[in-house]
């Protein structure tokens, strides 16, 4: 998780040496001289000749500073150079920043976001005086305090289910087909057992082909009811009598599964709406693959703009090296981030937080 797009930070913040060491050259070495052997006694008789030493090779004039001579000194020292005052410009800023740029869009952050950083960074950064021997720690503090700003984290979701006073919390997943949905309610099953808050499985996946199967191995590994119908059978209703088994079994939590819809596809869009009104959940969490980038971003999206998720689950976070999706689905949804599936064992469910994503950028201790 972050492996690509810390990589590439690391190589920014790493301090360069000096530009005048850097561009210092080895003198190179004076030529050794001639060793003229000495005349024979034999050959005494003849004229002897004057021998030319070889000139000395003369130093080469230093370079002045140029943007190749900087090129591979990294995106600090770049800014550095440009510094002509004390104070940063615009123009100053807008030169450095597509480096910036592209290793985000590289890392598969949403356009929105990167001009969202642009923005934040440009407002921190820009007229205000810098130290030259501080251009690198203010960076990156305006660094971090944008990407903190970007992400949102969300509500202790634990207490939420305690502080609920009457019937129980209702939780429906919902996401694309693959997306890992059913293994992460599995997942969060076993973390409401850890906790000591009781909960009823809903498979209200009926279309696909050994989803109620899946769901119920999980049920049975977890010791965990689940309410199950026929293949084929009305999805609401299955949601529907989950509920009311919760009710009747003084159960806390219900969570319901629901089949993967494709967000490109209107009609099974709105069949899940039909889900959502039936059950009236208390929580609707988007569960999406952080390793698809982009294209989570915009599932996530369509979701919202459906049935108003509350937020997302990201599943395959250890696996995703670049990191784009969990800066950038925040801020497209403005809905937080819950949970990270970060293996494949139940307990592989990391709570999302800010701090987890800064250290793990390298931009906090």
């Amino acid at each position: 998780m972050f492996k690509s797009l810390k990589e590439k930070f690391t190589f920014w913040f790493k301090k360069k040496e000096p530009l005048e060491e850097s561009l210092k050259e080895k003198k190179p070495k004076k030529p050794a001289k001639s060793k003229i052997p000495k005349p024979k006694s034999s050959l005494s008789h003849l004229p002897k000749k004057e021998i030319s030493l070889p000139k000395e090779t003369p130093l080469p004039k230093k370079e002045p500073e140029t943007e190749k001579s900087v090129e591979k000194r990294g995106f600090f020292a770049k800014l550095v150079s440009k510094l002509s005052t004390s104070t940063l410009t615009q123009e100053q800023f807008d030169s450095i920043f597509p480096e910036l740029e592209m290793t985000l869009l590289e890392n598969n952050v949403a356009l929105q976001v990167v001009d969202k950083i642009h923005s934040e960074l440009s407002k921190d950064l820009i007229g205000i005086e810098i130290k030259k021997s501080k251009v690198e720690e203010t960076i990156l503090n305006s660094l971090k305090e944008t990407i903190s700003n970007i992400l949102i984290e969300p509500p202790n979701l634990l207490e939420q289910i305690k502080k609920k006073l009457s019937g129980p919390f209702t939780i429906i997943f919902v996401g694309i087909n693959g997306s890992g949905k059913t293994t992460t309610i599995a997942k969060f099953a076993y973390l409401l057992k850890q906790n000591k808050i009781s909960c009823v499985l809903a498979a209200a996946d009926t279309f696909r082909a050994a989803s109620i199967e899946q769901l119920k191995i999980h049920a049975q590994k977890l010791s965990l009811p689940i309410i199950a119908h026929q293949y084929g059978a009305d999805p609401a209703s299955v949601a529907f009598d989950a509920k009311k088994y919760a009710e009747a079994h003084n159960i806390q939590v219900v969570l319901i599964d629901t089949a993967g819809r494709m967000y490109t596809k209107t009609n099974l869009i709105k069949e899940m709406e039909k889900i959502v009104r039936i059950s009236s959940p208390d929580l609707k969490l988007f569960v999406g693959e952080s390793i698809t980038g982009n294209d989570v971003v915009e599932q996530a999206k369509t979701f919202n703009e459906a049935i108003s998720i509350d937020g997302i689950i990201l599943s395959k976070a250890d696996v995703d090296e670049k990191a784009g999706a969990i800066l950038s689905v925040s801020q497209v949804t403005n809905k937080p981030i819950y949970f990270l599936g970060t293996g494949q064992n139940y307990s592989d469910l990391q709570p999302f937080t800010k701090s987890s994503v800064l250290k793990n950028l390298g931009l906090e201790n």
